[in-house]
This record gives structure tokens, sequence and C-alpha cells, in this order.
């Protein structure tokens, strides 16, 4: 992977502060740190906890929904002949006047809109984009870049690539059998799937799906579905994959409790291959 020559740390600084909007928390060396809203600790259990693999030599790997990049630039670090991020939903947004507006309606208890139908929708220059150039610029990384709607490109365009990382996207997905479909076309080998999930107890063997028709997830009105393990597992074998890991499942005093649904993150590997 060719990679870019490293800013220097006054230049570095100088474009951190330039960027209204962090999500990721992102280490790009000589004590800068940008102030993510995903801390640098939380950052380190998700990489932990999703169980990308160590040694990525040789290995290309797609970042769908990559945002600022620290999974890509993880990825890079450990030795990936080629990484790239897709990302446009993002990207398209001034992610400052995003953040104030969610902000504003979840304090006073109203639904947002569609943010595509919002002011801050700017998909001809990509604001959303800056934190990631700014990222990959200081850290001299050779990460690429996809401005392209997953859901909407031509998947020949994005190719095969040997690991994907599909990381808090599925549930954001209108139709999230179709949107495995396509992760799975561009998989070679392995997807990490990491998601919001359901627990119903009583019903934890039957594959079922919760829909969110406005805002009830985390008032944002871009959370459409969660699964339970059972309907995530069994959608990956329609999805292409010829079996799942299971890294993150419900916890037993979710399954055990009364109620319901329970909400959690589940992470999921599909593999292709043999058994």
């Amino acid at each position: 992977m060719r990679r870019r020559k490293r800013l220097g740390n006054k230049m570095v600084q100088n474009l951190v502060e330039e960027v209204p909007f962090w999500w990721h928390s992102l280490d790009l060396g000589g004590g800068i740190v940008t102030s993510g809203f995903k801390s640098q600790a939380t950052l380190a259990q998700e990489l932990d906890s999703i169980n990308m693999p160590r040694d990525l030599t040789d290995k290309t790997v797609l970042d769908i929904g990559g945002w600022d990049g620290f999974f890509a630039f993880e990825a890079e670090k450990r030795g990936a002949a080629r990484v790239a991020v897709v990302d446009h939903y993002q990207w398209s947004m001034d992610l400052g006047e995003w953040w104030r507006y969610w902000q504003d309606c979840r304090a006073r208890n109203f639904p947002p809109g569609p943010y595509h139908e919002q002011p801050f929708w700017h998909p001809d220059t990509m604001p959303g984009k800056l934190g990631f150039d700014t990222a990959r610029n200081a850290l001299g990384s050779g990460v690429e870049e996809m401005t392209v709607d997953f859901m909407e490109a031509d998947l020949q365009d994005i190719g095969v690539w040997d690991v994907v990382l599909y990381l808090g996207v599925l549930y954001h997905m209108e139709d999230p059998l179709r949107a495995l479909k396509r992760v799975g076309a561009v998989t070679r080998e392995r997807v990490i799937i990491e998601t919001e999930a359901v627990v119903i107890p009583g019903y934890e063997h039957e594959a079922l799906w919760r829909f969110f028709p406005g805002n009830e997830l985390n008032h944002d009105v871009s959370n459409w579905w969660a699964p339970n393990i059972a309907a995530l597992v069994g959608a990956l074998q329609p999805a292409g994959f010829s079996r799942a890991e299971v890294m993150l499942g419900p916890a037993r005093e979710q399954v055990e409790a009364d109620g319901g649904p329970h909400h959690y993150r589940a992470i999921v590997h599909g593999i292709k291959g043999p058994h």
C-alpha cells in the first residue's frame, strides 16, 4: 500500500481544529488526538470485541460506512495490502450542523426529519468527509476512498475484498437482506458485522427483526431494523456466506429476563468457503 508523507504536528493541529465534528477519537501522533464522540477507550473496546484478524498481511480490507476511518487505519497498521473506505451518507452532511440539529430535536422531544432532506445535506461537496481526509493526511495513510452510496453503486466498481467491515451500518438499512446480499457479493473470505440487536425472551430460536417506523431507536430517523441473533445468523446464508461465527450474542440475563425486547450490540462474522 502506498503511504503518503506525514504532515508536521503544527499543521495537523490546525487542520484538526477546522473539523466541526469528529466521530472517532483518533491518535494522529505527536500527542494529537481528535475529540471524537467515541473515546479512545470505547474504540479500543470495540476493536477488541469485533475480532478483526491481528495479521492482515497480503489481505485486502473494505470498510463500508467507515466515517472518520478508525477501523480502516487499524487494518492498515495490521499490514493489509490494500484498504478502502466506502461512505456517502455521513460524508454528505455538514456534521456540525447535523449534530446540533439532532441534539436540538432530542432536547425538544421532536422527531427529526430525514437527514437527506435537511439544509446540511450536501452530497455535491461532501463536507462530512473532512475528518477522514484530515486524519489520512495527518497519518500519511494510504487508505483509499470510495465516495459512493454502497446500496446504489455498481458492485463491479467496488470489487471483491478479502475482509469486509460492516460496523454499525446494518440497522440503518431500509432493506437489510438486500444490503447483506450486496455485502456478500464484495466479500471474498470474511465479513465482520456489528449491529444493534434485540432479545425477545422466549423467542430466541425464532428469526425476528424489530422495525422502527420513526425515531424510536436513539431518537434517530435513520435507524430502521434490529435483528435477533437467529435472524442475523440466518440472513447470512441467503447473502452468500457458508457459515456464521457469533462473536458476541445476547447475555444470558437478557434471554432469561421478563418483558422485552431487550437491546444490545451483536457481532457476527460471515465466512465464505467450505465448512
